[in-house]
């Protein structure tokens, strides 16, 4: 199992990524989130430039955010900096889209942008939007072709699991691994406790306090009444619901992964969070890894947060190579 991290990308992050590689993380993985986080393909060079072993790479990003070509470039780009450590993911967008009020493309249109990525990166003439459009980038500004940069393909359901098959070296997924894949990576989000640390005490609420919240932010956007069956859920949609429809989404994503908001502040709660997120002492979490590896994850992607990155970083590495 290679243990990899996540980061929303910002200034600060090239410095966690700089100590992921000295503790030994496999991949350094940023979010695609432009409402909410500094631009992907600026901090990964920063990064490659600081770095010179840890694997670089957006995940997820949001085919309709950049035109094929422009995504080609940014990856050859990366690649020049980090001959050899760049992979990317791709998926239909979740808080990518819809932080700014779009719902996730089709996996039709997202086969088709892979298929048209992959093809400008082999250096292939490609139509995109009625044109023909090549990479025609001389050797002193891309690697030679046909560049071949591992693409994940971030799905869950069957449509996006077949996208991986036919154009995916991998495959991405929250919860559990497949095992149709010689590549999964899974998400994974939550802080390993002290010893006799309670799950409700202020430094973890304050480190895993953001996934748990999320959990809200996703169902709501899948069915608004879904979250009313969870605890404290149907207080905070009321007041959620009390924002205009047209910008009720700023609300939704704001500190996205980041922090707690004073609206989502109501729903910490330490037993919730041992639920929805891996969070226990070391000897409780620990076992996860072995059922993630069992299930057919290959790469498990933690997203430290809160106030001391450092922190979460050591201990979810110690706790997952004990």
């Amino acid at each position: 199992m290679e243990i990899s991290c996540a980061f929303p990308p910002g200034p600060h992050v090239v410095d966690h990524i700089v100590e992921a590689e000295r503790l030994g993380y496999e991949r350094a993985w940023l979010f695609d989130s432009p409402a909410l986080y500094g631009d992907i393909w600026v901090i990964a060079a920063l990064a490659a430039e600081r770095t010179s072993r840890i694997a670089l790479g957006p995940a997820v990003l949001v085919p309709n955010l950049r035109h094929p070509l422009a995504q080609a470039s940014a990856i050859a780009t990366l690649e020049q900096l980090a001959p050899g450590r760049v992979a990317v993911a791709i998926g239909t967008g979740f808080t990518g889209r819809m932080a700014m009020g779009q719902k996730p493309l089709t996996w039709a249109w997202t086969r088709r942008y892979v298929e048209q990525l992959r093809a400008l990166l082999r250096g292939e003439k490609v139509e995109v939007d009625g044109a023909i459009v090549q990479m025609l980038h001389g050797p002193d500004f891309a690697p030679a072709f046909p560049i071949n940069t591992p693409i994940v393909i971030a799905a869950n359901g069957p449509k996006g699991v077949a996208v991986a098959h036919e154009f995916g070296d991998g495959v991405m997924t929250i919860g559990a691994g497949n095992p149709d894949f010689d590549w999964c990576s899974v998400l994974a989000f939550g802080t390993v406790l002290d010893a006799g640390e309670s799950p409700g005490s202020e430094r973890a609420l304050a480190a895993a306090g953001p996934a748990l919240t999320v959990v809200y932010h996703a169902m709501y956007e899948g069915d608004p009444a879904s979250v009313d069956g969870l605890p404290g859920g149907v207080e905070w949609r009321k007041r959620l619901e009390e924002i205009p429809a047209a910008e009720r989404h700023l609300a939704i994503h704001d500190e996205h992964l980041v922090t707690v908001t004073e609206r989502d502040r109501p729903l910490l709660d330490g037993d919730l969070l041992k639920a929805f997120t891996w969070t226990g002492e070391a000897a409780e979490v620990r076992p996860r890894i072995d059922a993630l590896a069992e299930s057919g994850a290959t790469e498990i992607l933690y997203a430290p947060m809160g106030p001391d990155i450092p922190r979460e970083l050591r201990t979810f590495l110690e706790m997952a190579t004990a």
